[in-house]
């Protein structure tokens, strides 16, 4: 078992970090949750059904573990449990680590603020197809969905994003 864990760690440790920083904004948060994703792994491997990849298995046990997390932190986070929706831009962070986001343009900047305000499954989607690069069918996977609501999801996120992105730059403009 160890050298099935060393190897997953290998693998996928950046980008299960990576996903779960996306999704709490805040890197210690964000390994902590890494560390409970690996506890969750250790209890349930012998269980993998093998439907899907380790990757997107380990990608779904990341995203239950920040789901669980929103859900202790109701107050801190609610608006984050009651939303749904993004924009179309290219967002992939080409930065080998997170915290260099500090150090993009401003509308990337203003686009990761406002993606902390889509729904958990709006921000799921939005990191697995455009951060991630995963395609329809490996975001289906990981979420337990049909592709059909990927879709949907992903458009409506979209649609959700530029909005919010289109407000936030009337009111800078207005103020």
């Amino acid at each position: 078992m160890e050298t099935i864990f060393n190897e997953l760690y290998k693998k996928y440790h950046h980008e299960l970090f990576n996903f779960l920083y996306y999704m709490v904004q805040n890197r210690e948060q964000a390994e902590d949750l890494v560390q409970e994703v690996y506890i969750r792994v250790l209890k349930s491997y012998q269980h993998i059904k093998g439907e899907s990849s380790e990757k997107t298995w380990l990608i779904a046990i990341a995203r239950n573990v920040a789901i669980d997390f929103f859900r202790k932190h109701k107050g801190l986070n609610q608006r984050t449990l009651n939303k749904v929706e993004i924009l179309y831009l290219p967002i992939k962070d080409e930065s080998p680590l997170p915290e260099e986001i500090i150090f993009q343009s401003e509308e990337k900047r203003l686009m990761y603020r406002c993606l902390e305000k889509c729904t958990i499954d709006q921000r799921s989607v939005i990191i697995l197809r455009y951060i991630q690069e995963f395609s329809i069918l490996e975001t289906a996977h990981v979420l337990g969905w049909k592709e059909s609501k990927v879709k949907t999801t992903q458009h409506r996120a979209i649609k959700q994003l530029k909005a919010l992105m289109n407000e936030n730059l009337r009111k800078e403009l207005a103020g």
